[in-house]
């Protein structure tokens, strides 16, 4: 669950708990509405193209590479996002161990209930390794197998960051023999340089958010509160046929990057702030707009200005080879430098995120992390001002680092009435 499902979630349940029966009877009847025109809605459409099976295999191959490179002989990997991107299964977690072994020398093989075998092969195919356990079997014999039938029980094992604790614990305990270490190089390695085909579904889901939000800012009216906004937005990316939510802060709660618990009522001259996005054949979109209900004030308009300085201050500095750090001080200082400084006083968050098939992966764009930037990172690029009992700016868009600089996948916003 990421941060913008886990705050409209506690709202949801504040909802609820008016038995506002009104409110959902006006949902239902506005489902029934289309809001986008329909050669806009195929055209996007068309554009998403799925992830193909050279495309899985040249990820494995690549993950081999890095293998050795980092002197791992394999990787241990449950079931989750990165099961997915090198297999194109997805499996979620419960206490019956699912994983994979991705070996640097021959095919991955994996371990699992008999009984969901038919399942996981349905996707994996007939040819694959599967070694399998009764419900009376301890998987971890299982694992021993298959490492022993490649002659790897000896081997350097990278641990895919997300695996939980008993199943490492298990490894360490009988299988003494592992010298047991972390995968990252290899699983964020691969992850967070972006292949041409993922930029172009995340271009795909950037481009379907701008259109949400367009469209959410006309539907704007004084009353209404943030949990009900954030349904329409999720209503909209629905009529695109994706999956997609938003945080919405109104007003004061804006000055808080995550909002307040309680569930605030828009009134004429707030602020707006929508902070979400859709997935598009796994892959995210992560976008930002602050706007005014009506005529923002100076103070508003000028600490808009300045945010979008910062902005285009991270953007320029964002090329290969620049430290992350560097990006983040860049947009820092020049807050800090028009007045709404010094450090997190008002810029009270780092400047960004990794993002792809994760809303939030690596790498950071934060002070002390000293990593060289690479073409194909994609990151968030998210300046705010925040002031405390009067409201807060946030501008987000997505940003790829490319060969000679960066670019945003959007344009940004312009003021806090044109948010495009």
């Amino acid at each position: 669950m990421d941060r913008r499902r886990f705050f409209s979630t506690g709202a949801a349940a504040a909802l609820a708990g008016l038995g506002s029966r009104r409110a959902l009877a006006d949902e239902g009847a506005d489902k029934a509405k289309t809001h986008f025109d329909a050669a806009t809605v195929k055209a996007m459409r068309d554009r998403i193209k799925p992830i193909g099976a050279d495309e899985y295999q040249a990820r494995q191959e690549n993950a081999r590479r890095l293998m050795k490179e980092n002197g791992l002989d394999a990787v241990f990997v449950e079931g989750g996002t990165t099961l997915s991107y090198f297999t194109g299964l997805h499996w979620w977690l419960s206490e019956r161990l699912f994983a994979m072994v991705l070996t640097q020398r021959g095919e991955p093989f994996f371990i699992g209930p008999k009984f969901e075998e038919g399942r996981a092969r349905e996707k994996l195919g007939n040819e694959v390794k599967f070694y399998t356990w009764e419900e009376h079997e301890k998987p971890i014999d299982r694992i021993r197998q298959g490492l022993q039938d490649r002659g790897l029980l000896t081997a350097k094992l990278g641990i895919e960051e997300t695996v939980r604790y008993y199943a490492v614990e298990q490894l360490q305990q009988k299988l003494s023999t592992l010298t047991l270490t972390s995968a990252m190089p290899v699983t964020a390695g691969c992850r967070s340089v972006k292949s041409k085909h993922e930029v172009e579904l995340m271009q795909v889901a950037n481009d379907i958010t701008a259109q949400v939000y367009r469209q959410v800012q006309r539907e704007l009216r004084a009353g209404m509160s943030e949990t009900e906004l954030a349904g329409i937005v999720s209503a909209r990316f629905a009529e695109f046929g994706v999956e997609g939510d938003a945080l919405v802060l109104f007003g004061e709660a804006s000055a808080y990057p995550h909002g307040l618990t309680r569930d605030v009522q828009l009134k004429d001259g707030d602020v707006v702030l929508i902070d979400g996005g859709c997935k598009v054949e796994g892959y995210g979109s992560d976008i930002t707009r602050t706007m005014a209900f009506g005529k923002p004030s100076d103070k508003m308009q000028r600490v808009f200005e300045i945010v979008r300085g910062a902005q285009d201050a991270g953007l320029k500095a964002a090329r290969p080879g620049v430290a992350a750090e560097k990006v983040d001080a860049a947009a820092r200082s020049y807050i800090a430098d028009h007045g709404y400084g010094p450090g997190y006083k008002y810029f009270t968050h780092r400047l960004g995120h990794g993002i792809g098939m994760d809303g939030h992966e690596w790498y950071y764009l934060v002070g002390g992390n000293t990593r060289p930037l690479m073409a194909g990172n994609m990151f968030s690029n998210e300046p705010g001002i925040y002031i405390v009992g009067e409201f807060g700016i946030r501008t987000e868009d997505e940003m790829l680092i490319t060969e000679d600089g960066a670019r945003l996948l959007l344009p940004p916003a312009k003021s806090l009435l044109e948010i495009f």
